[in-house]
């Protein structure tokens, strides 16, 4: 059972690199999603991780909402076809 659950929690990590369009945006380079990824760490490492906390959760919880309005607005469109 553990070993389903660490594999959905993996899947929808991977999700949130595509979701940010970092796959686009860097071509899928993945040296350059990791080295995103290890710089966002060391800045949590810093004294100003709580402020990038704040930050990023914000802008996190703003494009988990537009991602819900833009489904809901592909959603009626299609039930209006």
């Amino acid at each position: 059972m553990k070993r389903r659950e660490r594999t959905r929690q993996l899947i929808e990590l991977g999700g949130l690199v595509v979701k940010a369009g970092l796959v686009e945006l860097t071509d899928d380079d993945r040296a350059v999603i990791l080295g995103l990824l290890v710089e966002a760490a060391a800045r949590l490492r810093t004294e100003d991780r709580e402020q990038a906390l704040t930050l990023w959760r914000r802008r996190g919880k703003r494009a988990f909402a537009q991602d819900a309005i833009m489904q809901q607005e592909d959603a009626h469109q299609t039930a209006r076809s």
